[in-house]
């Protein structure tokens, strides 16, 4: 549409996203058997098409409009960021799988979390020689396809601020290069995305900015902000595009709120979840405020709480203080939730009737829109309901525990020191003695076929307990024997009985539900259940004690105690609101901290709690990120603080931009910490060096997100960078996270190649 064409008002009512997974975990099975060779991709396309007709229709029986551009056009068959890369032409569009997974000796895309969330996404690689073109056919073809079908949906792209500051220097780049650098070439791109879609009739298209309310990027906040101030009065100026709405989720805009009310874009998305009504703006921004569609990101995207619909919708109001042009949304894409309540009939009534998924919280914004459309009057009803709920929920039995809340106020300093690291280091080499870059594995082996059946018959009845637990002892056997065989030197008992690392410890611990269908997309096809931490949190009994001394009793080789962390748990795990997290945090580890001391009497000498999600709850803001380093770090030393001078307490983390955290890692005082570094080809390496980090350090030699194998050769390679960087004596030799996603002859072989290269790397060292 020209600029100069009637506006198309924003509708009163939309969300920022859906999940595309679909409600039974569709698109992963679909993207598996294409995978598998077992369909085509013309089958695939189908099921993916359908998968987006079925998401339409449902929001429009949720309450949006079928033809106001309030369905967002979100599916993505992989990941959003790699779409972008796609539609600019940064990734051929027949290579999309190869980027996402690697084939042969082509690695794939590095991989990492998405801002605060537990979504990962892949990093572009940009240079100066990159070259940019339009590929609008994805983008187009789903708008013409929800055209067919009687809908008008609104294109979402993630914006090209956001594509750059999130991108990674190619490997031809010189040092010091940003690719941000590149916005003048982009932004011709995108003007020619946009005149594609307005000239199949695209009203309004989203662009996803959430790059403008961090303050963790490469990139300085000024920096982005002039650059989201340069790229959007270009495309504002267009003579034909759709109308312009930029979403900025996740956190406060902030001053890059002026940046965006100075362009001629239409709507500006707010997180009001994250962040607050704008104040003290200057006459500037207030001015052009006026002019533009605020769309309100009242529903929180993040979590599945009911939450407070009278305070939402007083939000609403207040935002018309800045502009008469109000709309109601979620704070995020709702692809951080699952799909539906009414999915989890198993589910308390009580605690159902406190949550909200991604179809209640569409239904949210469509009372909250009708609320603006009519009158506070017209949605009393629906607001008088919701402070119900909420009032029954805070005053619920469970939800406040005295005894729990009591041991927490008697903590004392000396619960979260555990003593000088140089002792420690003498009494664990004497107590298990060990070779130099010793080998181990993060915990998981592989989740065969066999083992989800015999868990689905415990839970179906058609097995006994006594039988589950004789096939996961002779799960257990068969992987300490294979261990023992491959020469690792630190073993683990393969985490047979476990669904997941953080559901298996909520199913054994007060204060927690888990949920059967609540999947919600971690990357690609791989999908998790994040667990609802509602209450107070204890320990009833030992959860993994029985295990991991079953798997000591059959090898003289040290077997690890595995855990995971409470920052972890908290992170992928839907966490109660009402209560600083903090406090939530020390709940978890008190629990974790006895089973420490279950796992020591037991006989087990290490210990591994893993933190993979450390970084990714790290607060966008940098004012919020001191007070969170202190509670996470704080928590992670509560629950290993009472371990002995001579049990080896190791960590794992995940994607965690090891020299962002460094000071946060350090300060956790684990043993040993392993860090995923095998799709950054070992850049970690230089940033342990430059910290000058000085206790055991793990950097992973093998991406197991991936499905191939890598060679002895590249193995050799990425520990002699190691071995450059590190001294040999701090040095594990491990693979980058978890095996559970693999299969057996591709696990095999890379620990056959991982042992190899640790022998080999010896001789570095020796």
């Amino acid at each position: 549409m020209s600029t100069a064409a009637p506006r198309t008002p924003f509708p009163a009512g939309t969300a920022l996203g859906y999940p595309r997974i679909g409600r039974r975990r569709e698109l992963k099975k679909a993207l598996e058997a294409f995978w598998h060779g077992d369909i085509d991709r013309a089958e695939l396309d189908r099921r993916a098409a359908e998968l987006r007709r079925t998401t339409r229709e449902r929001l429009a029986a949720l309450g949006l409009g079928r033809t106001d551009s309030s369905i967002p056009e979100s599916f993505s068959l992989y990941d959003q960021v790699l779409d972008a890369a796609v539609a600019v032409g940064v990734v051929p569009a027949d290579e999309y799988f190869l980027a996402a997974r690697g084939e042969g000796g082509r690695a794939p895309l590095e991989m990492t979390k998405w801002f605060d969330t537990n979504y990962h996404y892949l990093v572009p690689e940009i240079g100066p020689e990159t070259r940019f073109t339009a590929v609008a056919d994805q983008l187009v073809g789903a708008f013409e396809e929800a055209a067919a079908d009687g809908f008008t949906t609104r294109p979402v792209l993630v914006g090209p601020v956001t594509f750059l500051a999130l991108a990674k220097p190619s490997g031809a780049a010189p040092e010091g290069f940003r690719p941000l650098s590149r916005l003048a070439d982009l932004i011709p791109v995108y003007a020619e995305l946009l005149t594609r879609l307005a000239s199949v009739g695209a009203e309004w298209v989203q662009l996803d900015e959430p790059a403008l309310v961090s303050e963790s990027l490469p990139d300085a906040p000024s920096a982005v902000r002039t650059a989201a101030a340069t790229a959007y009065t270009a495309l504002g100026r267009l003579e034909t595009r759709p109308q312009l709405f930029v979403a900025a989720p996740y956190a406060a805009l902030g001053d890059a709120l002026g940046a965006l009310a100075s362009t001629p874009v239409e709507a500006i998305g707010l997180d009001l979840v994250r962040g607050s009504i704008p104040a003290d703006l200057n006459n500037c921004t207030a001015d052009a405020l006026k002019t533009k569609t605020l769309v309100g990101g009242v529903i929180d995207g993040h979590n599945i709480w009911r939450g407070d619909l009278a305070a939402a919708f007083a939000k609403l109001q207040l935002l018309r203080d800045l502009s008469p042009h109000v709309s109601a949304a979620t704070s995020t894409s709702l692809q951080h939730v699952p799909h539906d309540v009414a999915d989890e009939p198993q589910l308390d009534a009580r605690l159902s009737s406190w949550l909200a998924f991604a179809d209640q919280k569409v239904e949210q914004v469509a009372t909250l829109a009708k609320g603006l459309s009519r009158g506070a009057d017209a949605i009393a009803g629906e607001l008088r309901e919701a402070s119900l709920a909420l009032a029954d929920r805070l005053g619920a039995p469970g939800v406040r525990v005295p005894t729990v809340r009591e041991r927490l106020a008697g903590l004392q300093p000396g619960d979260f020191e555990r003593g000088d690291y140089d002792a420690r280091v003498t009494a664990q080499a004497a107590a298990t003695p060990l070779p130099a870059l010793p080998t181990t594995t993060i915990g998981s082996f592989p989740q065969t076929a066999e083992i989800r059946r015999a868990r689905a018959a415990r839970v179906a009845g058609s097995l006994t307990p006594a039988q589950y637990d004789e096939a996961m002892k002779a799960e257990i056997a068969r992987v300490i024997a294979l261990q023992e065989e491959l020469g690792l030197d630190v073993l683990v008992h393969g985490e047979p009985e476990r669904n997941d690392m953080v559901q298996y410890f909520a199913e054994h611990l007060d204060g927690f539900a888990v949920t059967v269908n609540g999947w919600v997309q971690s990357y690609g096809s791989r999908c998790t259940r994040p667990s609802i931490l509602w209450g107070d949190v204890s320990r009833p009994a030992p959860i993994t004690v029985d295990w991991s001394s079953y798997a000591q009793s059959l090898t003289s080789k040290p077997v690890k105690g595995m855990l995971t962390g409470p920052v972890t748990i908290l992170a992928w795990s839907f966490v109660r609101d009402d209560q600083p997290l903090g406090d939530t945090a020390n709940q978890v580890a008190l629990a974790l901290r006895d089973e420490v001391a279950d796992l020591e009497a037991a006989g087990i000498a290490v210990v591994q709690v893993d933190e993979p999600a450390l970084r990714e709850l790290l607060p966008l803001k940098k004012a919020d990120q001191d007070a969170y380093l202190a509670w996470s770090v704080g928590s992670f030393k509560l629950a290993t603080a009472g371990a002995d001078v001579a049990t080896q307490v190791h960590t794992h983390l995940c994607y965690s931009e090891f020299g962002v955290v460094i000071d946060a890692i350090r300060a956790l005082d684990a043993d040993v910490t392993s860090i995923e570094a095998a799709r950054s080809r070992m850049e970690v390496v230089d940033d342990i060096a430059r910290s000058g980090f000085d206790h055991g350090v793990g950097p992973g030699v093998w991406d197991i997100h991936s499905p191939r194998v890598p060679s002895q050769a590249e193995l050799d390679e990425l520990l002699a960078r190691a071995v450059a960087a590190v001294p040999g004596s701090q040095l594990w030799v491990n693979p980058d996270c978890g095996l559970k996603t693999r299969g057996y002859d591709e696990t095999i072989a890379s620990l056959t190649n991982l042992v190899a290269a640790a022998r080999k790397a010896r001789e570095l060292v020796s």
